[in-house]
């Protein structure tokens, strides 16, 4: 028995879908089982409720091999580590309990680098990596930008021909498909022959600059649509008028500073580490028919 967490956000639905077709029988946490597709909900066990609550983790961990672990933000938490850490004590102790011996999650990219210790949300998501590593065997999916943040965009590209983010330009980093995050964790659930702790980056095909994504937006599109460089700090005040704590808003803005400085940029890419999905076929797939909904 494999357990899920946040089986409807974007990387918990791959993930599910896949252990599925794979013939694993699977054990789902959700708040609202509507929101599963028909086709899930009739194949999988369902636990009612958040994986923040220590009945409900108790209750979905008994009995389980594997967990695969993706603790959303809480925009209304004081602070990050609340946020990650602290809401993940009951994931951790129930993993305890129940003796379960591998845990995959889902965290981000940055360990080791010198920016580590105050990258917001970064860092808050390595403490709870480091939790999970003290009673079990994890893998840390080690995670950069997702291409699908660019869903946010939406708006701006059909109002103003516009995407935007902290970053210069030409600046290129590592961008990568929630689905292909899926298809990592769904893999080393799959074949449990790992032990100990490590991060598992997952990198995207290729390092791109906002005007490179601004100009494969461009040509799938067939708008004209260009990258804005924004201070991080608007980002701050983006998040407080989202109804984020201001913990939470100066988090998102520090994490975008450490990126600036490196975050994303300690880990080498090589075959292992890159996934298969490019912006390209992201835009094609994904972007596209988001923005034709929005037109009408």
């Amino acid at each position: 028995m494999i357990v899920v967490t946040a089986p409807t956000a974007k990387i918990g639905r791959h993930v599910v879908e896949q252990l599925l077709d794979a013939g694993e029988p699977v054990r789902v946490v959700v708040r609202d089982p509507r929101r599963l597709s028909p086709t899930v909900r009739d194949r999988v066990e369902i636990v009612e409720g958040s994986h923040r609550d220590a009945a409900v983790v108790d209750k979905a961990f008994a009995g389980a091999d594997a967990v695969f672990w993706l603790m959303p933000s809480d925009l209304r938490a004081p602070d990050v580590m609340t946020s990650y850490v602290e809401a993940s004590r009951p994931g951790v102790e129930a993993v305890t309990a129940h003796g379960i011996r591998h845990v995959v999650g889902v965290s981000a990219l940055g360990r080791g680098t010198a920016v580590a210790g105050r990258a917001g949300n970064v860092t808050a998501s390595l403490a709870m990596d480091d939790l999970f590593a003290t009673v079990t065997n994890y893998r840390s999916l080690a995670n950069p930008t997702f291409m699908d943040n660019t869903l946010r965009d939406i708006r701006t590209i059909l109002g103003k021909g516009v995407i935007s983010g902290p970053f210069a330009p030409d600046r290129k980093l590592p961008l990568v498909a929630t689905r292909d995050i899926g298809t990592a964790a769904a893999r080393l659930l799959l074949d449990r022959s790992w032990a100990g702790f490590a991060d598992v980056p997952v990198l995207g095909p290729e390092d791109l600059s906002g005007n490179d994504m601004a100009a494969v937006i461009t040509d799938v599109l067939g708008i004209p649509v260009r990258y804005v460089q924004v201070e991080a700090a608007s980002l701050e005040a983006a998040m407080l008028s989202f109804g984020a704590s201001p913990g939470m808003a100066r988090a998102m803005a520090d994490m975008a500073r450490a990126k600036i400085d490196g975050l994303d940029e300690g880990v080498v890419r090589i075959a292992e580490n890159s996934t298969p999905t490019t912006f390209r076929q992201w835009c094609t797939e994904v972007l596209r028919p988001a923005v034709d909904a929005a037109r009408f």
